[in-house]
């Protein structure tokens, strides 16, 4: 073919046909003359078409596509995403491994392990382990695992702590994780490995409690539940010179290594459908009704008062009557729990008189009352509708009656005298906690001193925290003489025991119109003469025919502290 011919194939390949516009006859006919020239095997001369503009430019348009896709994917991977593809494959060469840190022990004032750490020879991190001893989940609480994703990294590095002393310590308990890198080749092979940061194991912290008293408290409150229809409880005993707590338990409660290891879903959907709800820590979260335990309390303010001698005597024939604000024609009834006779101060709190306290509060027959804003202001002072501050999350302040306080939560705000008898014996306004309880009671048996409750053994800053009541130690000693004359003679006399000098004041807050079912109480502290501890047991909502509550309870927790510690009742 000749050279002529050549560059027409090439322009005709590249530009068409409408570029050269001539067309010889002998690319277009073939005759015997040529024919026998041509390898047919190959295609030679057979007529072919030329390529047209529009296939030349989707050819060239598809290709610059591909190079300006490639050149925006190198782009990214190179200039936009450069370091953190630099880093990833770092990564896979450096892998960086957390070194978990061992949480702190927890032990009791004895050095009994509360709570420790187990070998897992199946994770990077020791198991969390609880003491399997009823009645202590609440003052430890408990703690979640560290958690992977799917490709096995950990997207939560530490343990998160639920309640108790593994939250309100988690700065203390979890000390520091560590990290070490590995070195790997391409295949995965581990060429060497270095420790970063070494790991620095939490603090173990030693707790004012004796888990066998807590234990033993935690028990007979359970059976009590069971035996007599309550659906709750709580006790706590505290130190009342130092605020440590020797006991704190609330029922019911959940199992901490269930909790934690949480494998037993049975088991903790029981716990989350429970209506009395496990998870509350009613010691001090739960807020009750506190019946006659104020009593006490009303007595120093009518002291501090002046209205009344602590000798005068006041006559209870079973009730007291005034008109009816809302018809004068008609009576309104006060009763007492029943007819107490005469009585002074120190025999109206042995027998819980309610017509003693009703003079004393709201005034009858003569007697003037010291008044609603004066029992707010004591019992104000002896820390209610206050926080104690325990080393614990979750307390509550409780409420004290007011007039602001009727008139906020009442359609009808006006305070009413028969409204001051009733916050005179704690039945109305009053919503407490025992730890609160068991603060005020301390003040009574200690002289004054209202100490900030703790549950860490040897926490000497807690007397720097505590706050003083002025009150002439008259007025104290009035108080503890009717608190132990209710042991001998009284409404406590079951806890008269001749090992045990105890004093003591009890409690029976009526729930409800129906008044059926009550709350039951009983503080105190001992011994009498020279007191080391203070008490307070609380038994939620039972039947008001119940004669076996809170009372019975200290009753039988003292006849075991007699016989197994009796170091604490000595």
């Amino acid at each position: 073919m000749s050279w002529h011919k050549v560059k027409k194939a090439i322009r005709r390949l590249f530009f068409g046909r409408s570029l050269g516009g001539e067309i010889d006859p002998d690319e277009i006919f073939l005759d015997a003359s040529n024919l026998p020239q041509f390898d047919t095997h190959q295609f030679e001369g057979r007529l072919e078409r030329p390529i047209s503009r529009g296939t030349f430019f989707w050819v060239v348009a598809i290709f610059l596509i591909i190079g300006f896709v490639f050149t925006g994917r190198l782009w990214g991977l190179q200039i936009k995403d450069g370091d953190a593809y630099a880093k990833r494959s770092e990564r896979n060469r450096l892998e960086h491994t957390t070194i978990f840190a061992n949480r702190g022990i927890i032990y009791d004032r004895k050095g009994r392990e509360m709570a420790w750490n187990d070998l897992n020879t199946l994770g990077d991190y020791a198991l969390r382990t609880y003491a399997p001893v009823s009645g202590i989940a609440h003052l430890i609480g408990y703690v979640k695992y560290p958690a992977k994703d799917k490709m096995g990294i950990y997207y939560e590095d530490r343990f998160i702590p639920k309640g108790g002393v593994e939250e309100y310590f988690e700065e203390d308990l979890s000390g520091e994780n560590g990290l070490k890198i590995t070195e790997t080749d391409a295949l995965g092979n581990i060429q060497s490995e270095s420790l970063l940061t070494p790991p620095v194991d939490g603090k173990n912290i030693e707790l004012s409690v004796d888990m066998a008293l807590q234990e033993k408290m935690y028990s007979l409150i359970a059976s009590t539940v069971a035996e007599r229809s309550f659906i709750a409880g709580a006790g706590v005993m505290m130190d009342i010179h130092t605020g440590e707590v020797l006991a704190m338990t609330s029922f019911p409660e959940f199992d901490s290594n269930v909790m934690t290891r949480g494998e037993d879903d049975a088991k903790i959907k029981e716990y989350l459908n429970n209506k009395n709800n496990p998870f509350l820590n009613r010691a001090v979260g739960g807020q009750f009704i506190p019946g006659s335990i104020m009593k006490p309390y009303i007595a120093m303010g009518a002291l501090q008062e002046e209205i009344i001698d602590p000798l005068k005597e006041i006559l209870s024939t079973g009730q007291i009557t005034i008109p009816n604000p809302y018809d004068p024609t008609k009576k309104t009834i006060f009763k007492d729990w029943r007819e107490n006779g005469w009585t002074d101060m120190r025999r109206a709190l042995a027998v819980s008189s309610n017509v003693y306290f009703f003079s004393i509060g709201g005034g009858y027959d003569g007697q003037k009352g010291i008044g609603i804003d004066n029992i707010e202001k004591y019992t104000k002072m002896f820390g209610f509708s206050s926080l104690t501050g325990i080393d614990l999350d979750g307390e509550k302040e409780g409420n004290v009656p007011s007039r602001s306080w009727k008139a906020e939560n009442y359609e009808d705000g006006e305070w009413r005298v028969g409204d001051t008898y009733n916050s005179s014996i704690g039945q109305y306004g009053f919503q407490v906690t025992p730890i609160q309880a068991l603060r005020a009671v301390t003040s009574i048996a200690n002289g004054g001193f209202l100490l900030k409750p703790t549950i860490v053994k040897g926490n000497r800053d807690i007397q720097k925290k505590s706050e003083f009541i002025s009150s002439p130690g008259e007025y104290w000693r009035i108080l503890r003489e009717g608190l132990r004359l209710s042991v001998t003679e009284g409404t406590a006399k079951g806890l008269y025991m001749p090992e045990i000098s105890v004093a003591a004041k009890t409690g029976t807050a009526e729930l409800g119109a129906s008044k059926s079912m009550v709350n039951s109480w009983v503080m105190g502290y001992f011994p009498y003469e020279e007191p080391k501890y203070a008490f307070v047991v609380l038994m939620e909502q039972g039947p008001r025919a119940n004669q076996i509550g809170a009372t019975s309870i200290m009753r039988q927790l003292f006849e075991w502290m007699y016989a197994y510690t009796p170091d604490y009742v000595k």
